[in-house]
């Protein structure tokens, strides 16, 4: 249905009740469409337990799920929501008494939850999921792991071929095979028999998933989180804080040793787990271990997007802005959806875009430097961000942009891009990007300090070029002048001697940057 709310600030929440925790997300939705997430909090409250015998929701299990909920729904309120949709997955809907406990939910929190088949759960998390990474056209495997039930997903970026939802999760495996309060070790005949039954609730969906032929996996919830970082933590030799989180399986087998050998008060203590966790993951690792020797899979990457980002995701998709917006390319969208959630002159960085490109292309042409396609589409997301900092104050804006883009995640792009276009918008004014200036910008080596240096004087001009705001200059280029020497001309149809004013305030900038001497030309014509 399309929402009827189209030019006005709007806060909702987004509550997942799961079997393991329950999650709350609360998002401003943007007068242009973008979001931002004001709130994301997770309790975990075990709504599932002892469940998987007899299909019951118990009284205290269901007491700390209400309790939750109403907190949340009071934490969602507070912050201005005016919409809260919930929804109710694997414990609510297999239980018998379900319609007991959403009455008693709905008396005391005053909270609608609409319960999802499993199916319907699976899409939500790869529409969650896919909409934080760029995987364009190619083809993924989608993995949620969760209490009661493990959802399977195939899609890319805009379309999912295939969903699948087992009745096979950390909290009913351990239920079932284990015991639940079970504080011993868990030998490994046990540990091979919840192998086993994964074996064969991963068996029906197996033909079906391989004749995708699909080798790249995305892996969410918390459980498969925490097997990664613990064994990330105990498995990888040097630093990898800069990487994006993976679980191989090799990393997994050695794990799952591990954690069969310790006693839970042990488990507990285990570098990185989450302790509330350490009953229910050596089911959670059987799972997982399972999934990956049967689809031929040797990692998992991590998302810690979800359920709750997917019902975000489809709330938006009811305005015909963000469907516009969820057309571009992973990376654009990255980048207008930063922009548009901290208000952006968007005109004026699209001209200014525009204009840097321009001069990168012509500075190439006349060998004033040597840099790549890479680099060109760096500079041309920085020029679209280099004003974010405005959200903030305008004074000294350009240090708030890199501070922006350099915390803002920015899906599609890694760590070493997001780090080079914030140091490119921090440099657009005032201080040059010297050398001993960017000595404090950690793991940026030579070369790329060398890419901020120049790409940060080509933005520098471009901004000049559109001093007024008012795109009045419909063209740059780079040519060459005398010996040392080059001249920036500009083409206009009106009088901009602000913008020329202003690039002739920069040619230290530029001296800095080339080592060549800048003179300005502006050409006004009817015809650029």
């Amino acid at each position: 249905m399309e929402s009827t709310v189209k030019n006005a600030e709007n806060v909702v929440g987004f509550i997942d009740i799961g079997t393991n925790a329950i999650r709350l997300l609360v998002a401003r939705i943007n007068h242009n469409f973008s979001y931002t997430t004001i709130s994301r909090e997770k309790e975990i409250v075990r709504l599932g337990e002892g469940e998987f015998k007899d299909h019951i929701l118990k009284p205290g299990a269901m007491e700390r799920a209400i309790f939750v909920c109403g907190k949340f729904v009071d934490l969602a309120r507070t912050y201005g929501a005016v919409e809260i949709i919930s929804v109710g997955t694997s414990a609510i809907r297999e239980a018998a008494n379900q319609a007991e406990f959403l009455k008693n939910l709905k008396a005391r929190t005053g909270l609608t939850v609409r319960v999802i088949s499993g199916e319907e759960e699976a899409r939500l998390i790869w529409l969650g999921v896919s909409s934080g990474i760029d995987i364009g056209a190619k083809k993924a495997l989608f993995i949620d792991l969760g209490g009661g039930s493990t959802e399977i997903a195939i899609g890319n970026q805009h379309e999912c071929f295939y969903i699948s939802s087992l009745r096979l999760g950390a909290i009913r495996l351990t239920a079932q095979l284990i015991g639940e309060g079970w504080a011993g070790p868990i030998e490994s005949s046990l540990y091979k028999k919840m192998r086993h039954y994964a074996c064969s609730q991963i068996n029906v969906v197996k033909p079906h998933v391989l004749e995708y032929g699909i080798r790249v996996a995305w892996g969410s919830s918390g459980t498969i989180i925490n097997l990664a970082e613990i064994a990330n933590k105990l498995f990888k030799k040097a630093d990898s804080s800069d990487e994006a989180l993976v679980l191989t399986r090799k990393n997994l087998k050695k794990l799952a040793t591990v954690l069969c050998w310790l006693p839970l008060e042990e488990r507990r203590k285990v570098p990185a787990i989450n302790p509330e966790r350490a009953d229910i993951i050596v089911a959670g690792a059987a799972i997982i271990e399972t999934v990956m020797e049967k689809f031929g899979l040797e990692e998992i990457r991590i998302s810690h997007r979800e359920l709750r980002d997917g019902l975000l995701v489809e709330y938006l998709s009811t305005f015909e802005g963000f469907r516009e917006l969820q057309k571009e390319p992973m990376r654009n969208q990255s980048i207008l959806h930063l922009g548009r959630s901290c208000n952006f002159d968007e005109k004026h960085a699209e001209t200014v875009a525009v204009l840097a490109l321009e001069l990168f292309d012509s500075a190439k042409k006349i060998e004033l430097h040597h840099l790549g396609m890479r680099e060109r589409d760096l500079l041309r997301h920085a020029a679209s961000l280099h004003d974010v900092g405005d959200f903030l104050s305008f004074n000294d804006h350009h240090i708030h942009s890199h501070y922006i883009i350099n915390n803002a995640g920015l899906p599609g792009f890694d760590k070493t891009e997001i780090q080079l276009m914030a140091n490119i918008a921090r440099f657009h004014r005032k201080k040059f990007p010297t050398k001993k200036v960017l000595k404090a910008e950690e793991g940026m080596d030579e070369k790329s300090k060398e890419v901020v240096a120049v790409l940060s004087t080509l933005l520098r001009l471009a901004e000049k070029l559109d001093r007024s705001h008012c795109g009045l200059v419909k063209k740059a280029e780079f040519v060459k002048g005398g010996k040392d020497q080059v001249v920036l001309r500009f083409y206009s149809d009106s009088d901009c001697s602000l913008e020329e004013w202003s690039v002739v305030q920069n040619q230290s900038a530029f001296y800095c940057a080339f080592e060549k001497q800048l003179n300005a030309q502006c050409i006004v014509t009817l015809n650029p």
